[in-house]
């Protein structure tokens, strides 16, 4: 009922509020974008340049060489890279030949990628030369049957490709050989081998899975989300609509959110090759060297998270360079404190605005309009052809507007389930409705705020206290670069809050200080008991800061003293 989607009223004439879906599989857009846009250039990678053409031939390549060594439809791929060409190649490869993609960190340890090889079946991985004697590993203790190999050397031009090895036993103090022989294979060979014929198995994009994305697993271990190609179309499609004013074949696109990220997945590497963008792209976030990429090529589009933009708007040599290229800017990953909005709209002229997403859901829901009405602090509206809601904790109906409860989205874009996980799949989906597990409300005018995750929620003597308010509050201070909050455990109270800062390079400050500041903008209750300085906060790959290790942390000093 449109009645119970206000949001829509707000929408800009150019933004329609249903689409319709196309019923195709996602590898369709890569054919697609080669025939139209055979010469543009469709990854920049330190240098190096691929064309559309030359994308798809090469993704092409792999998928036959894939079948030929034994995968079948519906085979599961783990792709174990950071963002280069390769991982671009290996994606739509995979799915070229109906393989099922299982994104996998290159960070993770040999107990994190056995688990996950393990959960998901993977028979074939393809990482880094610099990883194979972890992941060779896994051959002993898992159903791994082929690994192939490549190096960032791979994809770098001359003479970038000669000093690279030079640079890397330096800094790692490595040097990786690996053969192409029996079930090891290198990338570099296979790309040699004659234009194939591919045979591509039909697809039923309703149904077939294109990837299998796992959870953060803050609580228990991770799950592996089906997202079939409906999904990762149905978001995609809905994300250039959202960018109305991107012209297709025009924009450029900045990559360093991870891939292996379902945000960096949708919102950079799916929509680049739906609308014929480049995609310049960065194997890992260094400030420095983001900045010298902004200024020398030029980006008009930068998806990003928070703490990157943090990190950038921190640099000590900000001012010498040149941001201006930059239009829009959407943030996921976690909550974009007001300060940072206003200050890199500020500094690039563009705009940046608050969405918000899961896993589960492809990952957008909801964000904010980038040229038209939006509301500071709020992750905005949802989607086209999204529905949303928040379920009441008093009455367990449709809660009324800014009142608190849980936020539930509806989509083409959510996902199918949970891999081999029929419980949990039953309990987060319901009558259509994605169960999020965030708690927030609907204002006025149909505009969604998230107040926390249930579970990181803190009930302290009986009070509900939301760390994210108190985030807010604390980034306001101008010693502040970083800051998360937590509930730690407290034998009086149950749980106790407690904030961990990062301050800003060259300032001192002092628990006293900020228990001050924080005493004149909250609640009693809500003041942090204790305050931690700390040169780093833990972070995932994509930026988002680790409160549940810290509560781990907490846990087990608690566990130790006793």
């Amino acid at each position: 009922m449109e009645s119970q989607k206000p949001w829509l009223q707000h929408y800009p004439n150019d933004i329609p509020h249903h689409i319709n879906i196309d019923e195709k599989p996602l590898f369709y857009y890569l054919q697609q974008t080669a025939k139209e846009f055979p010469t543009k250039t469709a990854i920049h990678f330190l240098g190096k340049e691929l064309s559309y053409t030359e994308l798809y031939i090469q993704s092409l390549k792999l998928a036959n060489y894939l079948q030929s060594i034994g995968l079948q439809k519906g085979d599961r791929v783990s792709i174990m890279l950071p963002n280069c060409p390769q991982a671009v190649i290996a994606y739509y490869g995979t799915i070229l030949c109906g393989g099922i993609v299982v994104q996998t960190n290159p960070l993770y340890m040999e107990r994190e990628l056995e688990y996950q090889l393990k959960d998901s079946g993977s028979t074939y991985i393809i990482t880094l030369d610099l990883l194979y004697p972890r992941v060779s590993k896994m051959k002993a203790l898992t159903n791994l049957k082929h690994i192939i190999v490549t190096g960032i050397k791979d994809y770098l031009p001359f003479p970038k490709n000669l000093l690279y090895p030079l640079v890397q036993k330096k800094e790692k103090q490595v040097v990786v050989k690996v053969e192409h022989q029996g079930d090891t294979h290198l990338f570099k060979k296979i790309m040699l081998t004659a234009l194939p014929n591919v045979t591509i198995p039909d697809i039923n994009p309703k149904e077939d899975i294109a990837i299998l994305q796992y959870t953060g697993g803050t609580t228990g271990f991770p799950k592996g989300v089906m997202l079939t190609h409906e999904n990762l179309v149905a978001n995609t499609q809905m994300c250039a609509a959202w960018m109305y004013k991107c012209k297709k074949g025009e924009e450029s696109v900045l990559g360093i959110i991870p891939f292996f990220h379902v945000y960096g997945m949708t919102a950079v590497m799916n929509l680049s090759i739906m609308q014929a963008f480049k995609m310049i792209l960065l194997p890992k976030f260094d400030p420095t060297d983001t900045l010298k990429t902004i200024q020398k090529l030029k980006p008009t589009l930068f998806p990003g998270a928070p703490t990157i933009y943090i990190s950038l708007l921190n640099h000590p040599e900000l001012k010498e360079y040149d941001l201006s290229s930059i239009d829009g800017c959407i943030s996921g990953s976690a909550a974009l404190p007001v300060e940072i909005q206003e200050q890199f709209e500020e500094i690039t002229g563009g705009r940046l605005v608050e969405g918000y997403g899961l896993s589960e859901a492809s990952p957008v829901t909801h964000a904010n309009f980038l040229w038209s009405n939006r509301k500071t602090g709020s992750i905005g509206v949802p989607w086209p052809s999204t529905d949303a809601m928040i379920i009441s904790y008093e009455s367990g109906g449709r809660a009324e507007p800014n009142e608190l409860g849980e936020l539930l989205v509806k989509g083409p874009q959510v996902m199918k389930g949970y891999w081999n996980r029929i419980e949990e799949t039953e309990a987060a989906l319901r009558d259509g409705w994605l169960y999020t597990g965030d708690i927030g409300y609907m204002d006025e005018d149909g505009y969604f705020y998230i107040v926390d995750r249930k579970k990181d929620m803190i009930i302290a003597s009986g009070y509900n206290i939301y760390p994210r308010e108190i985030e807010e509050v604390l980034y306001e201070h101008d010693k502040v670069q970083e800051v998360v909050v937590a509930g730690i455990p407290d034998p009086y109270r149950g749980e106790t809050v407690k904030a961990y800062i990062v301050l800003k390079e060259g300032v001192t400050a002092t628990a006293e200080e900020f228990n001050e500041y924080a005493r004149k903008h909250l609640a009693a209750y809500k003041v942090p008991h204790i305050y931690e300085f700390r040169n780093e906060l833990p972070k995932t790959a994509v930026g988002k800061i680790l409160r549940r290790a810290l509560i781990e942390e907490e846990k087990e000093k608690l566990k130790n003293a006793n």
